[in-house]
């Protein structure tokens, strides 16, 4: 790790981090309170995915579904109107909803090859924008004169690494410019996100094999024909599924990468040194 341990931590003049564990455990929440307390710069991994490597899916996506509207063509055909996303580091709809669900397409499905198509070109985005995140560092020093660097990346950064690998190219890429902290949630936690993803079910990115399998199984436990699944109710039914999935990959890259803290200390934090004292606190365990 590059910081060795809580003393080298605390004095060096530049803290780079970058934050990974499920959504909803307060990574972009913590990602804002270290921007907006001073001298850190704030790169969100979701947000680069959206606009500068699937930015262009995204609007060709929206621009599909205009030209379905009559007078939406002739404007989009007369260069009369501009359609573009408008995702931001709260507000990641765009990206999310251009993955989409597989199902009923009378229910906002879409065909399942279609489907996998599209988590691949996310897969791919991801992968780039991850290893972005030390041109970021240091062009946030450069430029703009940031000493301290958070990266916030996406819940299924675990899905596009092997943390058992040592040789894994990007975590490699990222332990050479960052401290990895897991904000491990509990299973209180666990079972509030599961309601929260049930109330407001959205698409997410999964390992192909994870999904092949997931959609097999289901099509087999509902005896549904692919065109007639409930694009929620398969989203759903897969959630806990992938937490449970996810879990042991995250420890694995905190084990082998990094390190963790909780997320009930994360949302305890009200200022960056808060949080200086929580990851000097938790390289201290580590060794």
């Amino acid at each position: 790790m590059i910081y060795a341990d809580a003393a080298a931590w605390r004095a060096a003049p530049e803290k780079r981090v970058l934050l990974f564990g499920m959504s909803g455990l307060g990574k972009t929440h913590l990602s804002n309170l270290l921007r907006e307390g001073g001298g850190w710069f704030h790169y969100s991994v979701d947000y680069r995915i959206g606009t500068r490597y699937m930015g262009e899916h995204i609007a060709d996506n929206f621009k599909r579904e205009a030209m379905k509207v009559p007078l939406l063509r002739e404007l989009l055909m007369t260069d009369s109107v501009y359609i573009a996303s408008n995702i931001t580091f709260d507000n990641l709809a765009p990206l999310s909803t251009y993955l989409g669900k597989p199902g009923d397409p009378a229910r906002g499905g879409l065909p399942f090859a279609e489907y996998m198509q599209r988590q691949e070109q996310h897969r791919q985005a991801e992968i780039a924008a991850l290893h972005d995140t030390g041109h970021f560092a240091r062009r946030a020093q450069a430029i703009y004169g940031y000493p301290n660097f958070v990266c916030d990346s996406g819940g299924s950064i675990c899905e596009v690494v092997n943390p058992e690998d040592p040789a894994d190219p990007v975590l490699t890429a990222l332990s050479q410019d960052t401290l990895m902290i897991w904000i491990e949630g509990s299973d209180a936690h666990t079972a509030e996100l599961v309601r929260r993803f049930d109330r407001a079910p959205k698409p997410m990115y999964y390992q192909p094999a994870f999904l092949h399998a997931a959609w097999a199984d289901y099509l087999a436990k509902t005896g549904a024909e692919e065109e007639a699944v409930d694009p929620d109710a398969f989203v759903r039914w897969t959630y806990a599924r992938a937490l449970a999935h996810r879990q042991p990959r995250y420890a694995a890259m905190a084990a082998n990468w990094g390190l963790k803290v909780r997320a009930e200390d994360v949302a305890r934090l009200r200022s960056p040194d808060d949080f200086t004292d929580l990851v000097a606190e938790a390289l201290d365990r580590r060794a």
